[in-house]
């Protein structure tokens, strides 16, 4: 996404940076879309800049959707708008969740109402390999290449039920455990002979047919890219640290279900987990083990988590909502705040630009009415890239329409 120019001052409010201690009566100053200064009241503020008065409001970074499918699951869409898996083929991992993603869904402006400025869009659990993740703004763009905040995350993979099921019903492999782990095998084996044979090639500068499917896992092989492992009970999670170890990749574990029953293996390897959704019904043998107090369990263990609603399974705009029933169950505020900010942009890479009020990150910043911990806090005001996608209007927040963004 392209930075806009301007300069922005949001001034008065309790400014929660994340990545530091609170500030009473704060300022953050906004230019050319990227956060130049966070401070107190004393911090100066340039008398052309367009200034947001946050008095008595809550200002904080926008929430990272660290695993969601908005703009190709398509809330209330039916079949038209589901592009999440292209199941045909287990090894998917030349498929891309940017192709498929329509930025008119509604599940956006919902993103915007729950406060998330930034969305990891992954493929579905269908396939063994499903495709390359894509990093975007919940807003702000013509097109969703306007939009891009990392055109390339990681690559989402699945573990467990949903690939056994899809490709057992078909009576093709995989239809067991044991068949999705030799799909992963094999195809890391071949991606890592096809990395090989063009190093060969271009050390003797002989010509190389390229191949998008081995091409993919090679990124994943050389750490260019994370694996985003689906995977619920405690035996798949040990199966994706296996492989990954074999291997030698990036492993964030997705979802981690039973994750709170080998914490401190996954402590002592530093492997996070993008945890939830966790408003939803046993519906699977793999969740009769779902509890909102494993997340909690996790992070007393020293794990990095980050929260996911898994959009639309739980309606995006739902994110905080499951960060505040997780302190109720024992998770620490501060780490709640975290797993929604800090935390998902350093497991995937973007903490460069996402996940604090911090000089050189993004602008884009959050006005809450109160603690958005609280269950009636509200969004009141969003800034993406330092202009204003979500403001006040007579009936409540309304969202600065493309239009009007780009006629001005």
């Amino acid at each position: 996404m392209t930075h806009t120019s301007g300069l922005l001052a949001i001034t008065g409010g309790y400014v929660v940076p994340v990545s530091a201690p609170p500030i009473e009566n704060g300022t953050v100053i906004v230019t050319d879309g990227v956060i130049t200064a966070v401070g107190g009241a004393d911090l100066p503020v340039a008398g052309d800049a367009q200034v947001i008065d946050a008095t008595g409001k809550w200002v904080l970074p926008g929430f990272v959707e660290s695993h969601g499918h908005v703009g190709i699951h398509e809330d209330g869409e039916g079949w038209s708008g589901n592009d999440t898996n292209e199941a045909t083929d287990p090894n998917g991992a030349r498929f891309r969740a940017l192709d498929a993603i329509d930025i008119e869904e509604v599940g956006f402006r919902d993103a915007l109402a729950g406060g998330i400025t930034s969305v990891v869009v992954k493929p579905g659990s269908a396939n063994p390999i499903g495709g390359r993740t894509v990093a975007i703004k919940t807003w702000g763009g013509r097109t969703v290449d306007e939009q891009l905040l990392a055109a390339d995350v990681s690559v989402k993979s699945a573990l467990g039920e949903n690939p056994k099921r899809f490709y057992g019903d078909k009576k093709v492999t995989p239809s067991t455990r044991q068949g999705v782990a030799a799909v992963l095998r094999e195809a890391f084996v071949a991606a890592r002979n096809y990395a090989e044979a063009r190093a060969q090639a271009a050390s003797k500068g002989e010509p190389f047919a390229r191949d998008l499917t081995h091409e993919t896992l090679a990124d994943v092989l050389d750490g260019t890219l994370a694996w985003d492992q689906h995977c619920h009970r405690h035996d798949d999670i040990a199966t994706a640290i296996r492989l990954s170890e074999e291997f030698g990749y990036r492993l964030v574990v997705n979802h981690g279900t039973e994750g709170h029953k080998i914490a401190d293996v996954l402590a002592e390897k530093n492997i996070p987990v993008i945890f939830g959704p966790m408003f939803t019904s046993r519906a699977k043998v793999e969740l009769r083990d779902r509890a909102i107090s494993n997340l909690a369990h996790l992070a007393a263990a020293g794990v990095r988590v980050a929260i996911t609603t898994d959009h639309p399974v739980v309606p995006i705009n739902f994110l905080v909502h499951q960060a505040t029933l997780a302190v109720k169950e024992g998770l620490p505020r501060e780490v709640a705040l975290e797993a929604l900010t800090v935390n998902p942009a350093a497991i995937l890479g973007l903490d460069e630009r996402v996940g604090a009020l911090e000089v050189g990150r993004d602008g884009d910043v959050v006005i809450w009415s109160e603690d958005p911990l609280e269950i009636g806090a509200r969004v009141e005001q969003v800034v993406i890239g330092g202009r204003p996608v979500l403001a006040p209007g007579d009936g409540g927040p309304r969202v600065v329409e493309r239009s009007e963004r780009f006629s001005a």
